[in-house]
């Protein structure tokens, strides 16, 4: 039986992830932090590490005798490039050290499509960089990264506000009126995650995009029309002008620095917001591997819609 390491076990990609490679028979070792997590329940096949991406003690427990690690987790709020880099780069080297000291042979790191545009935010440089820790690694263990545009589906708490007013018949549009996005249901992810895994060991060290279906992404306008079609009814578009957003971001880092808390919005997120390409290509997946997404944004909405989300 396979046996995999995992990181962000707890968090909304990686608890789905865990649930995705359960239901294929695959032994998980999974990290949590016990001080910021109470415990988590006990699973069959699930074997929970204490610990966090600064504990090398913890990770030389996860990673040891492991088959393949897929290191999920990740910062994404926060307000300096230090912040940021704490987990997105330094605990992706962490966990490459204990994988090299314990030569686990395979490596997949879920990035994110923001790593493709360092300059924008501290989010997105850390990310990158983290990408960079990984390919100082070529030669030494099989790897692939994995980068991801805005990923949504049951449990996710960042887009949920944006899906609820959608579902309502509200649509925000927060960005460029005409900016493309790509978009990706979470089990569509798990099910990449899972592909790679699979798949025999030959070619590594990629990088590879994902999205839903939709080589295009969408515009706000379409998404306008996914919300009339699931609603019956035309929706209320708001524009969100872009002053508002920065108003809004420097506000939340003065308060985070003040208060002690790592915002999600900042100038640094509003800047990725108002990006005007969030394309993915995923030519290079699919030939790659046997996987194909299977829920577009349509089909994402009328799951979460008939969940209740």
């Amino acid at each position: 039986m396979t046996t995999v390491a995992l990181t962000g076990a707890t968090g909304f990609i990686g608890s789905t992830l865990l649930t995705h490679l359960l239901s294929q028979g695959v032994q998980v070792r999974a990290l949590y932090r016990p001080t910021s997590t109470s415990a988590p329940h006990p699973l069959e096949s699930v074997e929970w590490q204490p610990g966090n991406l600064e504990d090398v003690n913890s990770l030389s427990a996860l990673v040891t005798g492991v088959d393949a690690i897929v290191h999920c987790a990740g910062a994404v709020r926060g307000i300096t490039l230090e912040q940021f880099k704490r987990v997105n780069t330094t605990g992706v080297s962490n966990m490459l050290k204990a994988a090299a000291e314990h030569k686990v042979p395979r490596f997949l790191l879920v990035s994110s499509l923001a790593a493709r545009e360092p300059s924008l935010s501290a989010y997105a440089a850390s990310k990158k960089l983290g990408e960079d820790e990984l390919r100082a690694y070529q030669g030494r263990l099989s790897w692939d990264i994995l980068r991801p545009p805005a990923v949504y589906g049951p449990g996710d708490r960042e887009m949920q506000p944006l899906l609820q007013l959608i579902k309502r018949g509200i649509v925000p549009i927060i960005g460029e009126k005409n900016a493309r996005f790509s978009l990706l249901y979470v089990d569509d992810l798990a099910e990449a995650v899972s592909c790679l895994l699979r798949a025999p060991q030959g070619e590594n060290g990629r990088c590879f995009e994902l999205h839903d279906g939709r080589p295009d992404g969408y515009t706000w306008p379409q998404i306008a029309t996914i919300a009339a079609h699931l609603n019956g009814r035309e929706p209320r578009c708001l524009s969100i002008p872009k002053l508002l957003m920065q108003i809004a971001g420097s506000a939340n880092v003065s308060l985070g620095r003040l208060f002690g808390y790592q915002p999600m919005l900042t100038p640094g997120k509003v800047r990725e917001i108002f990006h005007p390409d969030w394309v993915c290509d995923n030519t290079a997946i699919s030939r790659a591997i046997d996987w194909q997404p299977q829920v577009q944004f349509h089909e994402g909405m009328k799951r979460l819609f008939s969940k209740g989300q």
